[in-house]
């Protein structure tokens, strides 16, 4: 059993366990969507004579795909489905939610607080996380890179799978070695799901690959989730359960509104006294919308403004407080 703290941020509830100050795990939400354990009445909307699979449609207007119809079903049918899995954004691409029909009590998806508190975690909401990596994690997520001690993974979202690659100036084993320390660390610091493709040195001895596969059991002992053994490529695949996506991934979806989460805040956080001006790129600026500004004014008790500057990375907006 792992003690979480829970942020319920504007736009993002975020969730991390904490190891000696360091964030040994982070869970991200950006509610307004579908979410899994969310009971709804939805409406039928497409189907394939006799299939089992087909689309409906929730309240929101947000459609899902679904599994396990009834015979009878036909399209326009009003049916009770509980949300499986969260749609998943990529690139070019989002992927639906997944839902299948219940007969359970229309009700919302659990809190973050609860959902922890159903797998036997203790967790708190709070106003601030305590002292922690928070920009450093976000950073690495960014970037899709994690460095450590003589190599650096780079981690890259695709419609297939989640890739991660292993660079580096050590030798192919003590780099594969080296390097899994930090796959199970990052796994689990970006909330990582799915199937997923590690892409570790080529290593021509049976005995070395062996040595790396013994080394990742060890490190994912504790992460729920099954493996293939490497093979003479260096490939191996992790499946995990997915029901939502990383934070890795709500990032590679939507760059600007990630960065826009991010800013508001840090903007909550300014202690010095005066209105808070936000600058930030015209595209961030774009992101936060007047909800959001509404509700940053109302958490701080101050007037907002807003400053766009082309010359700024996305990445790169800030918060402060003027008194002009």
């Amino acid at each position: 059993m792992a003690n979480w703290y829970v942020e319920e941020g504007i736009g993002e509830h975020r969730a991390i366990c904490l190891t000696g100050g360091t964030i040994a795990a982070a869970l991200v939400d950006w509610p307004g969507r579908l979410a899994p354990g969310q009971i709804d009445d939805a409406v039928l909307i497409a189907r394939k004579a006799g299939s089992p699979r087909g689309t409906v449609r929730f309240p929101s207007g947000e459609e899902a795909l679904a599994s396990n119809l009834p015979r009878d079903a036909s399209q326009g049918a009003s049916l009770r489905m509980a949300v499986t899995r969260a749609a998943i954004g990529e690139e070019r691409r989002t992927k639906l939610a997944q839902a299948r029909p219940s007969d359970v009590p229309v009700c919302p998806a659990p809190s973050m607080v609860q959902r922890l508190s159903d797998h036997g975690h203790t967790a708190q909401t709070v106003r601030q996380f305590p002292d922690c990596d928070w920009d450093e994690l976000f950073g690495e997520a960014w970037a899709g890179e994690v460095t450590f001690a003589g190599g650096q993974l780079i981690i890259s979202p695709t419609p297939a799978m989640t890739l991660i690659d292993i660079d580096g100036t050590l030798p192919p084993a003590t780099l594969a070695l080296a390097a899994v320390p930090a796959i199970a660390a990052a796994l689990t610091r970006f909330g990582l799901s799915g199937s997923i493709g590690i892409d570790f040195p080529t290593l021509s001895a049976k005995a070395e690959r062996r040595s790396v596969d013994e080394a990742l059991a060890t490190a994912l002992n504790d992460w729920p989730h099954e493996r293939t053994a490497m093979n003479g490529f260096g490939f191996v695949q992790l499946v995990a359960r997915l029901e939502r996506p990383s934070l890795l991934h709500r990032i590679a979806a939507d760059r600007a509104g990630a960065a826009a989460r991010h800013l508001l805040r840090k903007a909550e956080r300014v202690a010095e006294p005066g209105a808070v001006l936000l600058t930030a790129h015209p595209a961030m600026h774009t992101a936060i919308s007047p909800d959001w500004q509404a509700e940053l004014a109302r958490r701080t008790g101050r007037e907002i403004r807003c400053r766009a500057d082309p010359a700024l990375a996305l990445e790169s907006g800030f918060a402060q407080a003027v008194t002009l």
